[in-house]
Order: C-alpha cells, then structure tokens, then sequence
C-alpha cells in the first residue's frame, strides 16, 4: 500500500466517516489467561471512549512505510482450507458475531505473541464505500466503485499507572490516586486484507511493529502465516555482509563508494515515486554489476543471497542506503564526508603505501581553527 491509500484509510477513523460495524476484545494477563472479553456495537459506544479508540486504530496504521508498516504477502500454505489467510477470510465474513471462530483467534495470538506482560487484543470490521476518483483526483462521492470490507487489528500493552496525589473536583483537594490499568498505543497490528490501487488485496496484509527491529516472528507465521521480510535494522547489515562476501579480498574502496553513490542516485531518482523503492535478488545483483563487480564474482550470488534474505528476500534502498554520512574508517582516523562528495575522497598508492587523499578547497578548517590550505597559517577573523 502506497501512502495515499493507508491515508484513506485512515481518514474513516473519525466521527462523521465511521463505518464500523463491530468491534471485539479480549483481554490477557502476563500468564497468558483469558481475563475477560467483549463484543460491542462501535456506533453505541460514549462518544470520549470513540476518540480513544480512533487514536489506536490511526496508530496502527502509521509509521514509516518498509520499517513500521510493511506489506507482506502471504505463503502458498495459507489458501489452505486450514490456512491463517482462509481463516482471516472467515473471520471477516463473519462480522465478529461467530463466537467460535473470534476464540480461535484469540487463541492463536495469545499462543504465538510474544511478551511478559497483559495486553489487550482489540480486533475490529469495517466497511469503506470506496468513492471513485476522476482523473485528476478528486473524489466522487455518488459513484463507487466497491465497498471495501476489512478486518483491523490491534495489539496493545496494558501497563499500570504511576502511584501517586491527584486532584479530585469533587472537593478541590489533592489525594492519593489509585493507581489504574491503561492501555497503550499499538505494540503490533494488521489490516486484512490489504488495500492496493484503492481496491481489495485478498492475497496481502499491511503489518505494523512499533518496534522496526522486532517483527514478532511467532506472530507473522502462527497468526498470518505471511512472508517474512528482514526488519529495516537488519537489511543495512545483512546487505553490507552479503557485500563483503560476495566481494571477498577484492572489496575495494573504490567499488563500495560505487556501490553507495549508484544506490543514493536511485532514490533521488525514484523520490517522487509513492512507493518505497525495494530491491530484490535480480536488482541487488544489478546493481553490484552496475558499481564494478566483476562477473566471477557474481557467480554464486543468488545462492548467497537467499541465505542472507530468504528466496523472495527483498532490500528497501532507504534501509541499506546511507544518505546522511560517507564514513570511511581506519583503526587510528575516522573521515567523514558529505554523501554527495564522494568524489572529493580516492585512494592513491605512494611509494608502494596506499593513502587517503581528500582534495581541499580554499576553506580548511582543524580543531574549530580556520588555517591557509595551502601555507598551513592560521586565517584570523577579520573582525578580531
């Protein structure tokens, strides 16, 4: 899903838009025991406890795209009469009103999400009238094109409050506040089934992790049965691993600048692209191709590759790609240069050593001291 359409989505979470039809919970402690469970009708709940569930449901649908929200496709064993996507299908057509079938869901998350404390499953069906849209954007509201059925589901820690004084209206004084279990925004969450080109995508689901690093793993193949993609915190070292190994003892400086300045040059190309810019085997291959790796090298790469990120593994640029620093290190000096200049920095082999060279400008500057580039001489402010 592009942001476009997870904004649109977002968008119904509000009074005047709201189309949900039910919404179910339950509610678990740090033993994994059912606490208690509820089913209500959205529209007759008060309308301040509305609000609060509209800022859960926005959160799980927020976050940076391939870190926080990640679309994932599901396996071959999920259309499975047994299968997790079969399943998530039954539950939605259901509209949360079979008992039998919100237990067993219940139950797979409780079995398979991993933490110590209690946390509240809140799982919820909508229905959006997908309005159809002009050529230019704008929105008919009297000509849909479907409607747009969904389950969205929450995962949320429920910690206890501070001790402590809080004031009371009833007598104007300050006294001891008991304290209270309150309920956290989104641990992790998913839309099912996706909405993709503003329509209905049975064969995806949009995930959220507040965490970027800790994709519940039990979670995404108990309870959604998806393919698992490498956490954006993984995908840089995994990358610069599968570099390293596919390059061997000629990693060169020159061809890892290459590597770095051909893949900033795709997302300033693709900036404007709504979708994160992935690669897969065939483009990370591409691109090594691309920055100077010789074929020999290449050879065994798909087979690396999906020991590293999986057959249908896939790296998201802005993930691997380091737009904010050029970093070059050595056990005694760090350098660092404006992504952009790499040009600026090379290597050069004097009297069979090989050296660092950085080319300067007129401005030079050491230890916060402004100093001739050429004569080494200190350059005193004018105004001094």
């Amino acid at each position: 899903m592009i942001r476009k359409e997870i904004n649109e989505i977002k968008s119904q979470f509000t009074m005047e838009d709201c189309g949900i039809l039910k919404m179910c919970g339950c509610y678990v402690d740090g033993e994994k025991q059912k606490i208690t469970q509820f089913s209500e009708t959205f529209l007759n709940l008060p309308e301040e406890e509305k609000h609060k569930y509209f800022d859960i449901f926005k959160k799980t649908l927020s976050g940076t795209q391939g870190k926080n929200l990640i679309d994932m496709r599901f396996t071959t064993d999920s259309y499975a009469d047994e299968g997790a996507r079969t399943f998530l299908y039954k539950l939605r057509d259901s509209e949360l009103k079979d008992e039998k079938l919100l237990n067993d869901f219940y139950d797979k998350v409780i079995t398979s999400y991993n933490y110590p404390g209690n946390f509240l499953i809140l799982l919820i069906n909508q229905v959006y009238d997908v309005p159809g849209r002009t050529s230019d954007g704008i929105d008919m509201e009297d000509a849909s094109d479907e409607v747009y059925n969904y389950l969205l589901c929450s995962i949320c820690h429920v910690t206890l409050s501070k001790p402590g004084l809080g004031y009371h209206k009833e007598d104007n004084a300050f006294h001891n506040q008991e304290q209270s279990h309150m309920v956290d925004l989104p641990d992790i969450g998913f839309l099912f089934p996706a909405f993709n080109e503003r329509s209905e995508d049975g064969d995806s689901v949009l995930f959220y992790s507040k965490d970027a690093d800790d994709f519940q793993q039990s979670f995404l193949s108990y309870v959604l049965d998806c393919e698992v993609p490498l956490p954006a915190g993984n995908q840089k070292e995994t990358f610069q691993t599968l570099v390293a190994e596919t390059l061997g003892d000629e990693c060169s400086y020159e061809t890892v600048k290459s590597i770095h300045d051909n893949l900033n040059e795709m997302l300033e190309e693709q900036k404007s692209n709504p979708e994160p810019v992935a690669l897969n085997k065939t483009e990370v291959k591409e691109l090594l191709e691309k920055s100077g790796v010789k074929e020999e090298r290449l050879q065994d790469f798909e087979e690396k590759f999906e020991m590293a990120a999986g057959e249908n593994g896939r790296f998201l640029a802005a993930n691997i790609a380091e737009t904010r620093k050029f970093e070059v290190k050595t056990p005694d000096v760090v350098v660092k240069v404006n992504p952009n200049r790499t040009d600026l920095v090379e290597t050069m082999e004097i009297d069979g050593k090989q050296y660092l060279v950085i080319q300067i400008d007129e401005h030079l500057e050491v230890n916060g001291i402004c100093v001739n580039p050429e004569t080494g001489e200190v350059q005193y402010n004018e105004e001094m």
